[in-house]
């Protein structure tokens, strides 16, 4: 249980806000912490007159090992991430195991999965209430199936672009442009990826909307585009294809966070070496203090330089060095090696997430690391790490929503089309490709431009992408939406007409 010290605690209720179980409470100006704490330490990072300490185990709490955070959970109570209950002993999960009931196939769900045909080529009707271009019907999986496309000019356009890199690009925030003008910015990164997010109408409105719409086309129709992030890299990108960061294209991406790839490869890690600390600029590991590695080695008695969270898990500072750290040389990497638990001769592998980068040092008799060689053991293991790493590539997801005036030509009632396409009564694709279509009001959708037509996407000097954009649903609910049933064409007279050219959905 969390200990208090009342002399050194100000009230100042950080703690209080901190603890997701509210086991810690500000009576009169000081901290009291309750029965059911876990010990999760969440308290003792916001504590900063150093009030708070861990006290001593409780009888009857279960050590948890679910997770880093180790909770000590009390009787009856459940830890810090509330899933796991002591109950007379024994962690058991608080919540059943939930089964999707089974359903019988919706045959109309398929029938309506796919369009009859793309939008991409079928121009366009304007003023808007006109009916779309193309409005085709066809006999499928026993339904009268109705596609409607248009492509039409889009201001609410954006790009989620993903760059499959360990290096760092610029910090969160951070405005990207192109040419010089502001087109997008970075956004929140994920698993060995960064993100951007290009586009949005009050860029697309703005001063240099031109520029921001044929960014987006571009990258959508997979051609090459040069990005600058202010403060940061300069990327060559192209949709399908590794990222180049400031001239160097990089090919693989990690296998995981340093603390994963601890977990991944404790085994082989543990009979080559001693000690290993994985640099990663979120998460970085240290093998014998990892759950995995601890299992199977004894601490080493090595400190990496970074912040510790929990064993093991240490965060390090963003950088252009090993593992997107500012760690330039694999020695920067070790902090400390305490001789009470280490002992001469010992091995320390130091390596990047990619393994592309790897060291090996050995604890001299001062308790100093030399760096050495790799053996040919290591080299051979490192080979196969580095094999689990895939390709880098980048990706984009077309961002938009479509719940404006380009509704006309699929209805005269607008709003029953957006019902419908929330209900699943009508399925948008854009360019032949499925759409996610968020929920709450509107129409805003992504697509992945690597599963649409090659090459769909225009853009007009009002400042609009042009995208294609197709509504699939049977026959008799078009009706029901107010569709424009009296300009509905059989699949078979568009095919006739000769203006039509097959593609292979990739």
């Amino acid at each position: 249980m969390i200990r208090v010290d009342q002399e050194k605690c100000n009230g100042c209720k950080q703690c209080e806000m901190r603890c997701p179980l509210g086991a810690i409470k500000v009576v009169q100006r000081k901290a009291v912490v309750q029965d059911h704490c876990s010990t999760c330490r969440a308290c003792l990072a916001g504590c900063k007159t150093g009030a708070l300490s861990i006290g001593e185990p409780v009888s009857g709490n279960v050590l948890c090992t679910y997770c880093d955070v180790r909770c000590q959970v009390p009787p009856g109570y459940f830890g810090a991430c509330k899933r796991f209950t002591n109950a007379d002993g024994k962690l058991v999960r608080n919540r059943p195991l939930q089964v999707p009931e089974r359903l019988p196939v919706d045959r109309e769900k398929i029938a309506i999965s796919r369009p009859l045909i793309t939008a991409v080529g079928a121009g366009a009707s304007y003023p808007d209430y006109h009916p779309a271009p193309y409005i085709v019907q066809e006999r499928v999986e026993d339904f009268d199936v109705v596609t409607v496309v248009t492509e039409a000019p889009v201001s609410y356009s954006s790009m989620m672009v993903k760059i499959d890199t360990n290096l760092h690009i610029g910090d969160e925030g951070a405005p990207v442009k192109r040419d010089g003008k502001v087109v997008g910015m970075v956004t929140a990164e994920q698993y060995g990826s960064h993100i951007l997010i290009l586009g949005g109408v009050n860029r697309v409105k703005g001063p240099h909307g031109l520029t921001v719409v044929k960014t987006i086309a571009e990258l959508g129709n997979q051609e090459p585009v040069r990005l600058k992030i202010e403060g940061g890299a300069t990327l060559d990108l192209q949709v399908g294809k590794s990222p180049v960061i400031d001239g160097v294209e990089d090919k693989k991406m990690r296998v995981g966070c340093g603390g994963a790839c601890c977990a991944l490869f404790a085994k082989p890690l543990s009979e080559i070496v001693d000690e290993a600390i994985i640099l990663d600029h979120h998460i970085t590991g240290l093998l014998t203090q990892r759950p995995a590695g601890a299992e199977l080695l004894p601490y080493s008695g090595v400190e990496p330089v970074g912040r510790l969270t929990t064993p093991g898990r240490y965060f390090f500072e963003h950088g252009n060095g090993w593992g997107g750290t500012n760690i330039q040389e694999p020695r920067q990497a070790i902090k400390f090696i305490d001789m009470r638990y280490a002992r001469p001769g010992m091995k320390i592998l130091v390596a990047e997430t990619t393994f592309r980068k790897v060291a090996l040092f050995v604890v001299n008799e001062n308790g100093e690391p030399e760096q050495v060689p790799l053996t040919p053991e290591i080299e051979a293991w490192r080979q196969v790490f580095e094999s689990n790493c895939e390709e880098s590539r980048v990706a984009a997801m077309y961002y938009a929503g479509v719940g404006g005036s380009a509704r006309a030509g699929v209805t005269v009632n607008p709003i029953k089309l957006t019902q419908a396409v929330h209900r699943g009564d009508a399925v948008l694709t854009i360019a032949g490709a499925p759409a996610y279509v968020m929920p709450g009001g509107g129409i805003t959708f992504l697509a992945d431009v690597e599963q649409m037509v090659p090459k769909p996407f225009t853009y007009t000097t009002s400042q609009a992408v042009v995208a294609p954009i197709e509504y699939t649903i049977i026959r008799s609910k078009y009706a029901e939406i107010g569709g424009h049933i009296k300009s509905i064409r059989p699949f078979s007279e568009v095919i006739k007409e000769g203006r039509f050219q097959w593609y292979q959905k990739r």
